[in-house]
């Protein structure tokens, strides 16, 4: 790509809006696999915000260098329009088509403009093509970004959702485990639980693992860290849900759960809860 630019970009962008507005159009809507009104609308909308921004950065810039501050209103719009993409499901290559689909109504223009001087058309159709290849890279950079973060904010959510704390009976909370509990996993378990202390004020927590599928020493680790968290904010713990194996695992492996009360069963569990507060469960016998 040249140094400098010729101007000749600049200018046709400049004055031939509406005509490289319909013939992008045109391209894009051709290599769009869904058709649909609202979709087509937003894209005419976006490019037709686009073009006044790239005849602006064009003509400021001395190259087209796409990391210079003359091309940041575009950067920010591409970034704009690749968020979207991502909201509304998509692909990387589709996103991309929005900015490669500029090339053909532009070099066309470009091709007429300077018919009469052919190397020079030469090298300004390569620089066009190879800034609109930037742009269109870009779009696809943001889209990843974007694609990440969303994903990230889903499994957090997936965490959260995986590992809620209710209440049982005043001052008695449970946290029903179903899954691997792995290190992220433990954090998240820790600040629902130890929140959940300090909007309740409760002073027993109920740690269910019947759902963990195996328990090594890791998991017995993020146990005993959860109880130590959990008592520091005044409350004790009971874990329930201790099956023959996990019992035999945890003593195979040396784990020290002595401190901890453990029970075989959620309902145990929660019987030893209710006498630690005070409270009691009374059966009604009916006759016969």
């Amino acid at each position: 790509m040249s140094n400098e630019t010729s101007g000749h970009l600049a200018a046709v962008l400049k004055d031939n809006h509406q005509t490289l507005l319909d013939g992008w159009m045109s391209t894009m809507l051709s290599r769009l696999v869904r058709r649909d009104r609202s979709a087509e609308a937003e894209i005419h909308q976006q490019a037709n915000r686009l073009l006044p921004l790239l005849a602006q950065a064009t003509g400021q810039g001395r190259s087209y260098d796409i990391d210079t501050p003359a091309w940041g209103d575009v950067r920010h719009l591409l970034t704009e329009i690749s968020q979207s993409r991502v909201r509304q499901g998509f692909t990387p290559i589709e996103t991309a088509q929005f900015v490669f689909s500029l090339k053909d109504p532009l070099f066309a223009l470009l091709r007429n403009k300077m018919k009469d001087d052919l190397s020079a058309m030469v090298e300004e159709t390569s620089d066009t093509g190879s800034l609109i290849d930037k742009l269109g890279l870009f779009t696809i950079e943001e889209y990843q970004k974007t694609r990440e973060s969303v994903i990230l904010r889903q499994q957090q959510e997936l965490l959260e959702l995986s590992t809620p704390v209710v209440q049982l009976w005043r001052d008695v909370l449970a946290l029903p485990l179903i899954g691997t509990l792995d290190s992220a996993r433990t954090q998240v378990v820790m600040e629902n639980l130890l929140q959940k202390i300090i909007d309740t004020g409760a002073s027993i927590a109920i740690i269910d693992i019947t759902g963990v599928p195996t328990v090594d020493t890791l998991v017995a680790q993020h146990l005993l860290k959860t109880v130590a968290a959990a008592r520091l904010m005044g409350a004790d713990c009971i874990i329930s849900g201790i099956r023959p194996q996990i019992a035999q695992t945890i003593v195979h492996l040396g784990v020290n759960l002595e401190d901890v009360i453990t029970k075989a069963t959620l309902a145990d569990a929660f019987l030893v809860a209710l006498k630690r507060v005070g409270a009691s469960v009374k059966y009604n016998e009916q006759a016969d």
